[in-house]
């Protein structure tokens, strides 16, 4: 079976090909002999409810510095493709939205990976809170009354962007710390979105584990431990990849979200796991399955292929 399949993501020619999802990604679909295009979220387009992008098909192969070779550019009909992974980085903002309404017109008689309606209604943190007893104690609000409170509950706190990525924005308050109300006056004035406050798990120097899920099954797993001076750790932060094995807390964690992941056609999904706690759900563009491989030889994009061609 061969298949015509667009990838929309950010710029091909700034990844690094040892570490980007969607490289791997689109490696194994050229391998099962899949035809390969790709554009930018901002070459989609949508007329008289036809969407298209001004794409070029697209060769990838594993050589730094000369990874891709782009065909001439040329109008891409998405309606006639079989599959369209839609990759680009978050941040979640109002241009994101606007995409997955775009794609949700022609899915799933083409196949938009993830479903696009879903990403668009499981906000990676919102989307976690709806499974109870999972997160740490957890607070979103705009309201400085209600995260003073919260900071004098526990003290010791986390406060990040609701729909950031990548760890940018992510502040680690301790009790007595002077900056929290200049940090809510900043965040306030940067957009009106609240923010989210959770209780600091001091179990994460011993690492942020991110576990991928395909068709809502645990694949895999790596753990992400963070740099002495740090509070994150996310990989392109400083953070140190470590090989790990899931434990029956996060086993537990994954079949108590799993089927609701399936249900939603949210066929890739990479989750955050601290301690006992499951902190993130990532839906739009989950990383992480290069260094997982390279930890257990194996190869998560072939699983992740083998899902999306079960539905073709």
């Amino acid at each position: 079976m061969s298949l015509k399949v667009a990838i929309q993501m950010d710029p091909i020619h700034t990844i690094n090909i040892n570490a980007d999802s969607t490289f791997a990604l689109g490696l194994e679909a050229q391998a099962r002999g899949h035809e390969l295009y790709y554009y930018e979220p901002r070459e989609l387009s949508m007329r008289d409810g036809r969407v298209y992008a001004h794409g070029r098909s697209m060769t990838l192969r594993r050589e730094i510095g000369n990874h891709s070779t782009l065909g001439s550019l040329e109008k891409l009909e998405l309606e006639k493709f079989d599959v369209v992974l839609m990759r680009q980085d978050p941040p979640f903002d109002m241009g994101y939205i606007t995409v997955t309404h775009m794609l949700e017109t022609i899915h799933p008689r083409t196949l938009v990976v993830n479903d696009p309606a879903e990403v668009r209604n499981a906000p990676e943190k919102l989307f976690a809170i709806r499974f109870e007893g999972l997160l740490p104690p957890t607070l979103i609000s705009r309201d400085p009354q209600e995260i003073r409170a919260f900071r004098r509950e526990f003290g010791d706190i986390i406060v990040k962007p609701l729909f950031g990525n990548g760890g940018m924005g992510v502040f680690r308050l301790r009790e007595g710390d002077e900056n929290l109300n200049s940090l809510l006056e900043m965040f306030g004035q940067m957009n009106r979105e609240p923010v989210i406050v959770q209780q600091y798990l001091p179990d994460v120097r011993k690492g942020d584990k991110r576990i991928i899920l395909v068709d809502g099954k645990p694949v895999g797993a790596v753990n992400r431990v963070p740099a002495a001076d740090e509070a994150r750790s996310n990989l392109h932060v400083g953070g140190m990849a470590e090989k790990t094995v899931l434990t029956k807390r996060e086993h537990e964690i994954c079949e108590i979200i799993g089927p609701d992941l399936r249900k939603r056609g949210l066929i890739f999904v990479g989750i955050d796991v601290i301690g006992d706690y499951l902190t993130e759900i990532n839906v739009t563009s989950p990383t992480g399955i290069q260094e997982i491989d390279r930890f257990d030889q194996t190869n998560i994009a072939a699983t992740v292929w083998d899902a999306i061609e079960a539905r073709r």
